[in-house]
């Protein structure tokens, strides 16, 4: 399924030379003028990455990347006429992947996002959570060495989440990311296999915790 970029920018003019550009690459795209409905957007489908102006109306995006760092791995890239060397350091120190200044060459902006998506996509063979481990190449789940048989789409439903720890998915993020499809129907199979991962987890330090009218996230228990 193709990427999902979320575009936080308050000029009109480059919104649209931005959105339809990444359009004709295939991506889907979300707009935003201002950080209160980029953040709304964020929560609302879990984009793949995030194109982020500096000075918005509301506030300024620095902030909202340090906000998003403290739950989330995505991709962001700061689109900015803020080009002084000061500037772009504080933006790649707070959490950015990328800065481009304005004004950019759209080529050069796909192609940035093309290479900040395919270094996001790269799934590490392991994800060790203290003495939880999660080993991709033979799909099991280990707590102090012991397979905790967890399989299936438990096991890939729980290597998502982990690789994201703290960060909240609703079901149908999950199904899409997962299933690689768009939930169809009630998420019936997706509290099915969060609780058969839930339950092998049971006795170790992580969970899957229910964040009620909200999602899933997978945390220290």
């Amino acid at each position: 399924m193709s990427a999902t970029i979320l575009l936080v920018e308050d000029n009109p003019h480059h919104m649209k030379i931005n959105s339809e550009a990444l359009s004709m690459k295939g991506y889907k795209t979300l707009e935003a003028d201002t950080l209160a409905k980029g953040r709304k957007l964020f929560l609302e489908h879990a984009p793949d990455l995030i194109l982020l102006d500096i000075m918005l109306p509301d506030g300024n995006g620095l902030e909202l990347c340090e906000e998003l760092r403290r739950g989330s791995d995505v991709p962001i890239l700061f689109l900015s006429a803020k080009k002084e060397d000061e500037d772009v350091l504080k933006g790649l120190d707070i959490g950015g992947d990328d800065y481009l200044t304005k004004p950019y060459s759209i080529n050069i902006l796909v192609k940035r996002v093309e290479n900040a998506l395919e270094k996001s996509r790269r799934v590490p063979d392991k994800l060790i959570k203290g003495r939880l481990v999660l080993d991709l190449l033979s799909n099991t789940v280990t707590y102090d060495d012991v397979d905790l048989e967890i399989k299936g789409r438990a096991f890939d439903v729980l290597f998502f989440l982990a690789k994201r720890e703290n960060q909240i998915f609703t079901s149908a993020q999950i199904y899409e990311k997962v299933w690689n499809q768009p939930m169809l129907g009630d998420d019936g199979s997706i509290r099915t296999v969060i609780k058969t991962a839930r339950n092998k987890l049971e006795n170790t330090d992580y969970t899957i915790s229910t964040e009620h009218g909200k999602g899933y996230t997978f945390e220290r228990g």
